[in-house]
């Protein structure tokens, strides 16, 4: 059966994941876990540092164990990286161990949010939307198959994008208690 005291957040970068994530763990209090921010106090290194000297894979890695670690407990809220997806072991813990919400968010949404960030290795380079838009291609259907929810979050307020993610949580709780029953 499900574990459905966590909730874990997967989608883009620029879905709103951290914000949305903060707002829904107060509205259901759970703790709430970053796991970008999680990587970097266990190392004392920042994720552009990570990639830089151990490269994409060994940033995956570590990722990989932040995830298992952060998803064994219980009333956890964790927002995943953009790319945690990519990694099957990943999607599998994910949906093993809570509800996967899947924040949608289009590559024109995901290039406004993240335009001035500074801190997302992938997109320091001449073309950014190239770039969204090539991995959206290829992390929308991972995203689509781990999610037991999706909700878009282009041009909504991240309260009311909270706020719906909590009902359809539990909408969705119920109806898996009624197939138990």
């Amino acid at each position: 059966m499900k574990n459905t005291t966590n909730i874990f957040l997967v989608g883009p970068m620029g879905a709103g994941k951290t914000t949305i994530g903060r707002l829904l763990s107060d509205r259901m209090q759970l703790d709430f876990v970053d796991a970008d921010k999680y990587i970097e106090e266990v190392t004392g290194a920042n994720i552009p540092w990570i990639f830089d000297v151990e490269g994409e894979a060994g940033f995956r890695e570590r990722e990989t164990r932040a995830i298992d670690e952060l998803s064994l407990g219980e009333g956890v809220l964790l927002a995943t990286g953009g790319g945690a997806v990519t990694r099957e072991i990943n999607r599998q813990l994910l949906s093993e161990r809570g509800v996967v919400v899947y924040l949608y968010a289009t590559v024109d949404q995901q290039v406004e949010r993240t335009s001035r960030d500074r801190n997302r290795p992938l997109l320091q380079n001449d073309n950014p939307r190239q770039v969204l838009q090539d991995l959206f291609a290829v992390r929308d259907p991972l995203y689509r198959e781990v999610a037991d929810i999706i909700v878009t979050t282009d041009n909504r307020p991240p309260n009311i994008v909270a706020r719906d993610i909590g009902e359809q949580i539990n909408q969705y709780i119920s109806q898996l208690a009624l197939r138990a029953l």
